[in-house]
């Protein structure tokens, strides 16, 4: 069975299997959130858009945070930060 992308090209963005996994579920959970907040119809799931997304080198290393993708997913910047959040 043939797999896209492939796991080496995913390992070529993240550094481990553990860390990606932490990755793409974190990124899924921003992507079906913010879907279900503007209400919109995801094409794919969100596991696979983070994903793909990852595999693109949308990945911002210094934050280990998601950067726009073309689609107009997620700005960080948009977030509220754990400190504003625990206030």
């Amino acid at each position: 069975m043939m797999l896209y992308p492939a796991m080496n090209e995913l390992l070529a963005q993240v550094p481990s299997r553990y860390q990606l996994v932490n990755v793409v579920a974190a990124r899924a959970r921003k992507i079906a959130s913010r879907a279900e907040e503007e209400g919109l119809l995801l094409e794919d799931k969100p596991v696979s858009i983070a994903i793909r997304e990852i595999a693109e080198g949308c990945l911002n290393d210094t934050e280990e945070e998601m950067v726009p993708a073309e689609e107009g997913w997620m700005d960080p910047a948009d977030e509220e930060s754990p400190e504003e959040t625990a206030e």
